[in-house]
């Protein structure tokens, strides 16, 4: 009856301590059955496991030799401890805390991804981990015999646990089986390991004006907080070092990336970029934050694909921002680098100075919320050429109420008023005199949201709203510096002004109109549409005629949205005159559904002159990707110019990856050129192998070994 007992028993190795003089009292073993025999030798048998101290034994046998205190282990073995490392053998030599001893036929498996076979293990010190006459490989082995698609063979592998790096003797690495490199030395951080100083993937790049180049980053680890990667660029053409530097600080963060080139493109000259980023926290709770972009000409970027942006702008920021207070205070820097602004470089604005303060008076149920501003700007132009190198500066008081109320019936109402005193100082332009401007605005508004849920649970929201506005402007001329185009959409339809900034000011008495209707259904779709109008009693003339603003009455507005989960998501928008022509019309979808994405937009806008617009603009873009399979991915991409009747942008790629290997290949041609930039085509290839910090975690869908 003692036997059926103990089966499948939990015995605790301190009560056996008396007998055998084994473990410290925190190991325990689990068999199916235990024998003490008469040599104290203790042989446990069936299922046995293990645990001491974080490490985890099974094996079919387990015999424990006091006299020599070493454990005898048969096989098939598995020893794992909590760094995501398995042993697997055939047999084991142990001692009893299971950190040094002999395995035989041994394999390693590192974080489920990386697995080295060795003819013989050897675990000393509990921290290093000697692998002899090895093979290391993240690849599926078939057991059809066929090699697998890389692995690295060496004389002796040594892992240090604690440092988290695998070193390599006589290492050579075989392609399907075939050898293509060889190194005496070789050092390999662990799939465990994050940050590791070493080189990265190298990748394989061909650009139209560079030729064929090849990029070795190499990541230089500083500490836990801070990094540098340095990615030397060669090719036919150009010689290029580009780096990226990351640091995490008790109090912010910040990061530079920029790149050094002497290329064939500009014989002679050293060509190069710089952007950098951070934010930090200051006493009181006040943060600063900045922004550098620089770069030595203006087409070194596009050159070099590091960026499109073709106005760059540099900014420090000093504020915060709390429940009744807003203050901020910064500096902008700014620089086109457009080909048809280089002729007028001296004439665009060059530098922004802004600082603001806004204070909330009082808020409560009663009397609404009231807010005092004050604020100051500067502006300067390059040039000294009175007329076009006009500098401005702007000091500004402003003062404003809100308070909003529920009427009968479920009405809601709400009033506004607003006065704002502006002083500006205007140097180098004959067309204007220093001006003072007094601007008041007040508004009346109502609205009635109306709610039904039907019977199967769909929920309706219907709001219209209508909304009394006046606002006028009293004093000297002053130039427009900040509101040169103008937007019209639901965002703004109840707007006390549509201008963006605060040189103009929507005048006049009108009338704004509106309707939301939004339909909320269980499955987890929702509709919404929106439909206003601006209703003018007196025409100021501020709005030119296909800005949708014009005239005594707007266009209409017309927008709609869709979504559905976080799967699908379609926002519209339109301007329609009463003769049903489209000013402006604006679509945005997003799609996203098991791995593949789509990403597309659609603009219109009529010409304006008054905006500088002197031709219709017609946009549409696409981006997306689609999973071919579990291993390939396709992806591609497509800008057009519907106006020019042109492509500006394509690119398409591919991309495979599996357990153990990863190939990432794009082409890309950009076809719009100017003075300063021709067309180019960038072909670029990356090629990884997973279980080496490589960017992928090795746990992609895994090959089929064939028959």
């Amino acid at each position: 009856m003692i036997l059926p007992v103990l089966r499948h028993a939990m015995l605790t190795l301190a009560l056996c301590c008396a007998a055998t003089g084994l473990w410290a009292q925190e190991a325990t073993l689990v068999a199916d059955t235990v024998e003490i025999r008469a040599d104290a030798t203790l042989v446990a048998e069936g299922n046995v496991e293990v645990f001491f101290d974080g490490t985890r034994l099974t094996a079919s046998r387990v015999t424990y030799d006091r006299n020599g205190d070493q454990l005898t282990i048969d096989g098939p073995l598995v020893l794992s401890a909590g760094d995501d490392a398995v042993i697997l053998a055939d047999s084991a030599a142990l001692d009893t805390d299971l950190t040094d001893g002999i395995l035989e036929s041994a394999r390693l498996v590192l974080d489920r991804q990386l697995q080295i076979a060795a003819s013989e293990i050897a675990r000393a010190g509990g921290r290093f981990t000697r692998l002899s006459n090895a093979v290391a490989s993240s690849c599926e082995v078939c057991t059809s015999g066929s090699p697998p698609l890389w692995e690295i063979r060496a004389s002796r592998i040594v892992r240090d646990e604690l440092e988290r790096q695998l070193y390599f003797d006589d290492a050579q690495l075989r392609i399907v089986g075939v050898p293509v490199f060889y190194l005496p030395r070789l050092r390999l951080p662990d799939p465990s390991l994050q940050r590791a100083t070493g080189f990265l993937v190298p990748e394989l790049e061909r650009r139209s004006r560079l030729g064929i180049g090849i990029r070795a980053p190499y990541f230089i680890r500083l500490g836990d907080h801070a990094d540098l990667t340095l990615r030397p660029y060669l090719s036919a053409d150009t010689t290029t070092l580009e780096a990226a530097y990351r640091h995490e600080l008790r109090t912010g963060s910040l990061s530079f990336e920029g790149a050094v080139s002497r290329d064939d493109i500009r014989p002679g000259d050293t060509r190069a970029y710089l952007f950098a980023e951070g934010q930090f926290d200051l006493p009181r709770t006040f943060t600063l934050d900045f922004d550098v972009e620089l770069v030595s000409d203006t087409a070194y970027l596009l050159d070099y694909g590091y960026s499109t942006k073709d106005r760059l702008d540099s900014a420090l920021t000093v504020g915060r921002t709390r429940d009744d207070q807003i203050v901020q205070a910064g500096i902008t820097s700014f620089r086109s680098l457009r080909a048809s602004d280089l002729a007028v470089t001296d004439e665009l604005p060059n530098e922004l100075i802004e600082a603001e303060l806004r204070q909330r008076l009082f808020a409560n149920a009663r009397w609404g919320q009231a807010w005092l501003s004050f604020g100051a700007i500067g502006l300067e132009r390059p040039s000294n050429t009175a007329g076009v190198g006009r500098d401005v500066s702007r000091l500004s008081a402003a003062l404003a109420w809100q308070a909003d109320a529920t009427l009968p019936a479920g009405l809601v109402g709400r009033a506004q008023a607003r006065i704002d005193l502006d002083q500006y100082i205007v140097s180098e332009d004959p067309a204007f005199d220093d001006a003072t401007r007094v601007s008041p605005a007040a508004a009346l508004g109502l609205s009635w949201p109306l709610s039904r849920t039907d019977a199967d649970g769909v929920n309706h929201l219907l709001e219209p709203q209508v909304q009394l506005v006046w606002a006028e402007t009293s004093g000297e001329a002053v130039p427009n510096e900040d509101s040169t185009t103008v937007e019209f959409d639901e965002g703004n339809l109840f707007a006390l002004s549509r201008f963006p900034g605060s040189d103009e000011v929507e005048e006049g008495l009108r009338a704004n109109l509106g309707a939301t209707w939004t339909r909320y259904d269980p499955a987890g779709w929702s509709l919404g549409l929106t439909v206003g109008r601006v209703l003018r009693f007196d025409t100021p003339g501020q709005f030119g005629a296909d800005t949708g603003l014009a005239g005594s009455a707007s266009d209409w507005l017309l927008a709609a949205n869709y979504r559905l989960s976080d799967t699908v998501a379609v926002l519209s928008r339109a301007l329609i005159d009463d003769n049903l022509e489209v000013n402006v019309s604006e679509t945005r979808l997003t799609y996203r559904r098991n791995g593949a994405t789509l990403d597309g937009s659609y603009l219109f806008r009529a010409a304006e002159p008054l905006e500088g617009r002197f031709e219709d603009i017609a946009e549409l873009a696409l981006d997306g990707q689609i999973p071919i399979d579990d291993n390939w991915t396709a992806s591609a991409d497509w800008r057009f110019e519907g106006d020019a009747g042109r492509t500006t942008q394509a690119g398409i790629g591919v991309k495979y990856e599996n357990e153990c290997i990863g190939v990432d290949l794009s082409v890309s041609r950009r076809f719009t050129s100017t003075t300063n930039v021709e067309p180019a085509t960038d072909i670029a290839l990356r090629v990884f192998l997973a279980g080496f910090g490589t960017g992928a975690d090795g746990r992609q869908a895994r090959r089929a070994c064939g028959g």
